[in-house]
């Protein structure tokens, strides 16, 4: 096995060890939020369906599956919940699918920039391994003290990082540790 990959089994292994014993701490999600260096991954907002079609293009969001009115309302709701815990702004980002750049513009936390890391593998399984390292790449030079990050991207991503799989409109909250790695803390209890 290749250096680094073992070196992810086993941070892997011991942030989902760890994630167990945090649970408590969600009950105060104002605090848990606004101390530095976390990460909110959150999955993008309802879009009917499951993967995109045959023509998918990125940048073209005629060829992909998008939030229909659900998905924007259930968007809005998770900005106003963000913001009634004191998230007033954050460093967005997105993949460059049109239904997690919509999502991400539709929390209202600020600038949305794309990550490509964050792009789908569901339909394009030889991505995965790339997307993951230069993911882990973007978290470890993350400050352990630095503002709200919040990622929006896709469910094999949520669950490759952290071993849990998410709704539509869900996600898990990251706590960086400064020595490039983090542990799951809890699921938002979104509305």
């Amino acid at each position: 096995m290749h250096p680094k990959r073992g070196l992810w089994a086993i941070w892997a292994g011991l942030m989902l060890l760890a994630s167990g014993s945090s649970a408590a701490a969600a009950d105060n999600w104002s605090e848990l939020l606004a101390a530095g260096g976390r990460v909110l991954m959150i999955r993008h907002a309802y879009a009917p369906g499951t993967g995109d079609p045959a023509h998918f293009r990125i940048g073209d969001c005629a060829t992909q599956r998008n939030l229909n009115a659900e998905g924007r309302e259930q968007a809005r709701r998770i900005g106003r919940w963000l913001r009634g815990q004191g998230v007033d702004t954050a460093r967005v980002y997105t993949s460059q699918w049109c239904r997690c750049r919509e999502t991400a513009e539709l929390l209202g936390l600020g600038p949305v920039k794309e990550l490509p890391s964050l792009n789908s593998f569901f339909e394009r399984p030889e991505d995965r391994e790339p997307n993951l390292a230069a993911l882990r790449n973007f978290l470890e030079r993350q400050p352990a003290d630095g503002e709200l990050i919040v990622l929006v991207t896709h469910y094999v991503t949520i669950s490759a990082v952290s071993g849990r799989g998410v709704s539509s409109g869900k996600g898990i909250l990251l706590a960086l540790d400064g020595h490039g790695g983090f542990t799951v803390l809890e699921t938002p209890a979104f509305p």
